[in-house]
């Protein structure tokens, strides 16, 4: 069975004549004949009854159309979804970690729509931490995502986007906010909020103690800066976190970490050589050029 007879089949169950029905698809009256009956042998059942020089649908054929007509507007929709991908439309399933979904991920997809020939294309959002991030991406699940960066995946590509310094920030009247500086030794004299261990972030810091030989007491850990900042400025703690906008919204004290310069790198990520249609790749070519300025 194919397509084609199917649309044949149609045809001449609308006109219920195998002469107009021929000249409507442009193919010789014996040529159709042929591919119905072609049809008819494959299903084992009779789809038209001749009626003079008219036909009719049979009992059977009427509920082979239903099947038909419903099988037909099936591929039309697929035809226009995939020509609309094939274009500048289409949709992007991006997916980042918790620190990005607050501002970078909602400014920078606005910019993206903003353009002329981007306003029809849609997003799906979803956040993660990076490990799944990263197997989400694999299995195509995701077309691009935004969190750390990975090591041993070849078939990823990371993009760096955003450099964010780390900064030690505490409650307000807190002795090193009182002191008006902070070493990277103070996290050990004080209760600590930490990242969610399994986070990039999280991994970073405790890679950063484990380095430099601390031990910090780590009495919480939370996904992002909002959570963090919160616990800081209601004073459970202090917090090793990148400096982004959230922690200047809160009321704690920001101190520079004076005896490392300490840079988290968030990179955008895709897979390598797969297919991608227009929108994936007019998205990545604008985090690639505009997604480094903020």
């Amino acid at each position: 069975m194919t397509l084609n007879q199917l649309v044949y089949f149609q045809t001449v169950a609308r006109y219920q004549h195998f002469h107009r029905a021929a000249e409507e698809l442009n193919i010789s009256q014996p040529s159709l004949s042929r591919s119905v009956a072609t049809l008819e042998e494959e299903l084992r059942i009779v789809l038209f009854e001749r009626q003079g020089r008219n036909v009719r649908l049979t009992k059977y054929g009427r509920v082979f159309l239903e099947h038909t007509e419903k099988i037909l507007k099936d591929v039309a929709v697929a035809r226009t979804q995939m020509q609309q991908l094939s274009g500048n439309e289409g949709h992007v399933d991006i997916a980042y970690v918790f620190p990005l979904a607050a501002h970078y991920i909602p400014h920078m997809v606005r910019r993206f729509l903003k353009k002329e020939k981007n306003k029809n294309v849609t997003f799906s959002f979803h956040q993660l931490h990076t490990a799944p991030l990263i197997e989400g991406l694999k299995s195509e699940k995701y077309d691009i995502i935004f969190g750390s960066y990975v090591e041993n995946e070849p078939l990823v590509q990371f993009i760096p986007i955003i450099h964010q310094d780390m900064v030690i920030i505490t409650p307000w009247d807190h002795p090193l906010a009182r002191r008006g500086k902070a070493t990277l030794q103070d996290l050990a004299e004080y209760p600590v909020i930490g990242y969610d261990r399994t986070s990039g972030l999280g991994k970073y810091t405790r890679r950063l103690y484990a380095i430099h030989g601390l031990a910090p007491d780590i009495i919480c850990e939370s996904p992002d800066e909002n959570a963090i900042s919160a616990l800081v400025e209601e004073a459970f703690g202090i917090a090793l976190v990148a400096d982004v906008e959230e922690i200047h919204e809160r009321n704690v004290h920001i101190l520079k970490v004076e005896d490392e310069n300490l840079v988290h790198t968030v990179y955008m990520a895709y897979l390598k050589d797969r297919y991608m249609i227009p929108a994936v790749k007019n998205f990545i070519h604008f985090i690639h050029k505009e997604g480094t300025k903020l």
